[in-house]
């Protein structure tokens, strides 16, 4: 007989919103197989129509840990904008975030308390409502920034030193609105600087400049596309409160930016 995990039980919850008793005999009647289960209660007359809807709305949350070492963002998705302006919605949320900074290494979507509210808040509000991305970052000091009108982007950042709150925040707004692809350039994937590189120098011969001279020339794109894409060679985005790239805004405070994260509703 197939091992039927908790984890599994709350998805067939969450997708047909039936009991966890009902769930667990559904499982393994027919052998741990989850299209089957889902049959199994179509058969009796249960409508699977939660999860056949797309999950595109939600919210990002994040918490910070007590000693503000560890930091976690968790999304939640929902079918409506509606619902995930809603109270329940966003208690949920909170919840999730707080449970992951918690458990740094645990499943959030497979907390008992987590899974439970998922599957209440998808019977009351007939919307498909699941968890999505989760990451949990740690180091000397942690912190978040959720992007406050839309509630969509989130960023968790790790440091060695001490930030101040001022900082964090600007840089976690930063991140948001900049969009960066690594950390450093060394984090940019090679097979994106080589594609890059290969469409520079056919514009460069594109315009009849030879072999040499369009190599030199997607060298000089390439430095521009690494400040654009890379976080420490970036300008900060707001000249008016800080000029200068983020390597000198840490520089300022004595502070190393070891690793950040951003998540978008709707993004991979």
């Amino acid at each position: 007989m197939a091992e039927i995990s908790a984890k599994m039980v709350n998805e067939l919850r969450a997708k047909t919103g039936q009991g966890m008793m009902e769930c667990k005999k559904a499982l393994s009647e027919v052998g741990g197989d989850m299209d089957k289960a889902v049959d199994y209660f179509r058969k009796k007359g249960v409508k699977a129509s939660l999860a056949e809807r797309t999950a595109g709305e939600g919210r990002v949350f994040g918490a910070v840990s007590a000693d503000k070492k560890s930091a976690a963002l968790v999304e939640l998705n929902c079918n409506t904008d509606f619902t995930a302006k809603s109270e329940p919605f966003q208690a949920l949320g909170a919840k999730a975030a707080q449970a992951l900074v918690k458990n740094p290494g645990g499943d959030v979507s497979a907390d008992a308390d987590i899974a439970g509210g998922v599957t209440q808040l998808a019977q009351t509000t007939g919307e498909n409502i699941r968890v999505g991305k989760t990451i949990q970052v740690s180091g000397e000091r942690a912190g978040v920034y959720l992007y406050g009108i839309t509630g969509k982007i989130g960023v968790a950042m790790s440091f060695t030193g001490n930030p101040s709150d001022d900082l964090i925040m600007d840089l976690g707004g930063h991140i948001a609105f900049s969009r960066p692809l690594a950390l450093t350039r060394d984090g940019i994937p090679a097979d994106v600087i080589e594609k890059e590189r290969a469409l520079a120098v056919d514009q460069a011969k594109a315009t009849g400049k030879p072999e040499q001279i369009a190599q030199k020339i997607a060298e000089g794109k390439l430095n521009a596309y690494f400040k654009e894409m890379s976080l420490l060679d970036q300008d900060f985005f707001n000249a008016q409160k800080f000029k200068g790239s983020i390597t000198q805004m840490l520089a300022a405070q004595k502070v190393t930016l070891v690793k950040f994260v951003r998540i978008e509703v709707g993004q991979s």
